[in-house]
């Protein structure tokens, strides 16, 4: 079992290093294969991943917000049998009882109001937040904010990679909050993938 789990985060690491590209001011472009065009087995295996990490946590939803945390949520979703939420970037006309905060983009740079239905998010929920990216912390310091507002708990957050040089995971942990990263980026400096 040891090696099968080592094994699922070593071909994530080994696929960041190989397929993953670097630009300028720290960005990590890894769409070939999590977050444009995605490797379904890969990402099976990080929701199975997910799953084990948080098995004894008493989660009973897990939460994500739009677009690129939606795949990893929905595998662990499975995986664990637990229903999946996504926050959304627009509000839908239809939707009523919404919750809304502002989350700032560090790949787009601007800021979106995001929102769930409060239907969606409640106090009898103790939550998973899973995401593709943990940079500055922006989405999770939003999904704080959403659970605030719902009296919901928020057991952990995963991320399929840290970029720790940038401080969010950091600050997540400093505020209490338990933070699983399948992979965690040292730095990006000279455009060179270093992983830790």
């Amino acid at each position: 079992m040891f090696f099968y789990i080592l094994h699922n985060m070593e071909l994530l690491k080994q696929r960041i290093l190989e397929d993953g590209k670097c630009y300028p001011g720290g960005i990590l472009k890894v769409d070939s294969f999590i977050n444009h065009q995605m490797d379904p087995d890969l990402m099976c295996r990080i929701g199975e991943e997910f799953a084990r990490l948080y098995a004894d946590s008493g989660i009973n939803k897990i939460v994500t917000i739009e677009a690129s945390g939606i795949a990893p949520a929905i595998m662990a979703g499975a995986a664990m049998h637990l229903p999946v939420v996504f926050v959304k970037k627009k509000q839908p006309k239809t939707m009523e009882n919404m919750l809304a905060t502002v989350v700032h983009s560090f790949t787009k740079d601007r800021d979106y109001t995001v929102c769930i239905s409060a239907d969606f998010l409640t106090s009898t929920d103790r939550i998973l937040f899973i995401d593709d990216f943990l940079a500055y912390g922006n989405a999770a310091m939003g999904i704080i904010d959403l659970a605030r507002q719902a009296g919901a708990t928020i057991a952990g957050f995963g991320f399929i990679i840290e970029k720790a040089f940038q401080g969010g995971g950091e600050m997540l942990r400093s505020q209490g909050y338990r933070v699983d990263s399948l992979a965690r980026v040292a730095s990006l400096d000279n455009c060179q993938i270093t992983l830790l």
